[in-house]
């Protein structure tokens, strides 16, 4: 059974995602940051009522596969807390080094304290 995208909230769609090199690099280069142990997290404002995010692994975060593994954990991070992004903002995170136990957990422990102390967002 197919459900229609209209009533898939928790989808990361193509307009919510930071799509060029150019606008990612414009976030990190203007953005304000959060630094974890494992990721930076740059946020600017986009205006508006859309939200942007951008997920990068550089390869000193580890192999392709952990990098990738990385990057989906991200990606469901961010698909289950849309509220810590608000609506007008960019926001670009990068894994500077692959935890350990790279869980959903684990990540979420990580960056929610970590984005709602700086930028006091739900």
């Amino acid at each position: 059974m197919t459900v229609p995208r209209r009533e898939r909230p928790n989808r990361f769609p193509a307009d919510e995602r930071l799509r060029t090199d150019r606008e990612f690099r414009d976030v990190v280069r203007k953005g304000e940051r959060v630094h974890t142990p494992h990721y930076t997290v740059y946020r600017d404002a986009l205006g508006g009522e859309r939200r942007k995010v951008g997920i990068s692994a550089g390869k000193r975060a580890g192999s392709a596969v952990v990098r990738n593994r990385a990057k989906r954990l991200l990606r469901e991070f961010y698909r289950l807390h849309k509220g810590v992004f608000p609506a007008g903002t960019r926001t670009a995170i990068v894994v500077r080094k692959t935890p350990e136990n790279a869980a959903l957990p684990a990540v979420c422990a990580e960056l929610l304290p970590a984005l709602r102390r700086r930028w006091g967002v739900n």
